[in-house]
């Protein structure tokens, strides 16, 4: 059962001060100016996809939820506002019973996205909402990089397991998000207990180097992982030599040794000398798992090998170079007054440096074309068009402030996959190219 994604009782502290000091300073100026009870509405939407992706992933929502739930400021954090004067006296009294009590619609968690797609919209008084835009930015940001990441790599793995180990090479707390965004976009397992722990991922590990470098002999080192955690385990061949290495654990474990892992060298030649000796020695169903700094590009050019999963850290924990998606939060709509029931007016940034945005409340949705393959996503204000209504993207994530879309995480990893087979071929392709989709505006009335 996914523990978090289901809102079952999980210890989460406050995020309330994981935000930057300016949303509490401006929130301060709109109380004193009249205006921070102003209907308002936020977006939340990338201007461009990082070079050379085709679509972007959404990942992250669920614990965007999460970080809403628990925006509170409590004592403690009150009296460090107070001691460090962020704000006044009134603000503080403000924030002490704040609980957000807007809307949230947003793209499901595990769909794909396009430049100027409206991922998530916030909407509620400008007080309530400005708040909120560095912690969902910053959970967005990151997880969103990590599942385009995996969605490439599981894409070049052709169906072949994928196994999360970048732990040791990021943030402790960013590892566990790392291997959550990881397996929305299409990673089987990880190495992260507390991963596993958090978001019940299924959890992979039996041994490194040292283990071998520990005992005497390499054939002690296998001997001992045998009688510990059966014929079925995985050994680690690439400690001396790998040849006598897969001859030694064969003639421990027998054919039935569940695993090999190569760890250096060149892994295209290892892998098929490797297989080619498990064979002729009976060892034919034994698998070989590759690890050594893999991304999208070295998964790929090991797809004619006899490779049968792949381990992969370093360049999935950093997003494959792309570490954020540069998403931002702009508000797009806003009412004239204070009065509930005043309509919005559309509101956008007009400076230059390809920093402008679309002002307008905003409903996105897919068209498909005569064979049921998106060719566009069509972005816009006003009325949907009918031909358009059943294809609508967004969803209501919160209402009233209260959670309505939890969901399991293995929901968002099956999304995902649909929303691929959904594309055209070349969506997964890795050469540079524009987004496999076109953004089309329709521009009409921003709605009330």
């Amino acid at each position: 059962m996914d523990v978090a994604d289901l809102g079952l009782p999980v210890d989460v502290p406050s995020t309330a001060l994981f935000t930057d000091q300016y949303e509490l300073t401006m929130l301060q100026a709109a109380l004193k100016a009249g205006t921070a009870e102003r209907r308002s509405v936020f977006e939340v939407f990338t201007r461009r996809l990082p070079e050379g992706r085709r679509y972007g992933v959404v990942a992250g929502t669920g614990r965007v939820l999460d970080a809403v739930e628990n925006f509170r400021f409590d004592a403690d954090v009150l009296a460090f506002l107070r001691e460090r004067a962020v704000v006044d006296e009134a603000t503080l009294a403000w924030l002490a019973a704040y609980r957000f009590s807007g809307d949230v619609w947003g793209y499901p968690e595990g769909e794909v996205y396009f430049p100027g797609s409206p991922i998530m919209r916030v909407e509620g008084t400008f007080a309530e909402c400005v708040l909120l835009e560095t912690v969902i930015l910053s959970v967005l940001n990151h997880d969103s990089a990590i599942a385009a990441a995996a969605s490439r790599m599981s894409s070049a793995a052709r169906g072949r397991p994928l196994i999360e180990m970048g732990a040791r090479r990021t943030h402790e707390l960013a590892a566990v998000a790392s291997a959550r965004a990881a397996y929305v976009g299409g990673f089987s397992s990880t190495s992260d207990l507390a991963a596993g722990f958090r978001y019940n991922i299924p959890t992979v590990g039996t041994s490194a180097h040292a283990f071998t470098l520990l005992h005497d002999r390499e054939r002690d080192a296998f001997q001992a992982q045998v009688a510990s955690l059966g014929r079925g385990t995985t050994l680690l061949v690439d400690t001396y030599d790998v040849a006598e290495a897969v001859r030694t654990a064969v003639e421990i474990a027998g054919p039935e040794l569940g695993a090999v892992r190569i760890d250096s060298g060149d892994l295209l030649l290892m892998a098929h000398r490797v297989r080619h000796q498990l064979d002729e020695l009976g060892a034919t169903d034994t698998k070989i798992i590759v690890t050594s700094d893999l991304d999208e590009y070295a998964i790929a050019s090991l797809a004619a090998s006899p490779v049968d999963a792949y381990g992969v850290g370093t360049q999935l924990v950093t997003g494959s170079g792309h570490p954020t998606c540069s998403m931002v939060y702009k508000l797009v709509a806003r009412a004239g007054s204070t009065d509930p029931k005043a309509p919005l007016l559309p509101v956008a940034k007009k400076s230059g440096g390809g920093k402008t945005s679309i002002g307008g409340r905003k409903w996105a949705a897919r068209r498909l074309d005569a064979y049921g393959v998106a060719e566009a996503e069509v972005v816009g204000t006003g009325a949907v068009p009918p031909e358009l209504l059943d294809r609508r993207l967004l969803v209501d994530l919160v209402k009233g402030g209260e959670v309505v879309a939890r969901e399991p995480l293995d929901a968002a990893r099956d999304r995902h996959r649909a929303a691929l087979a959904g594309l055209p071929l070349s969506a997964a392709q890795l050469s540079k190219g524009e987004p496999v989709l076109p953004t089309e505006y329709v521009h009409g009335r921003s709605g009330s």
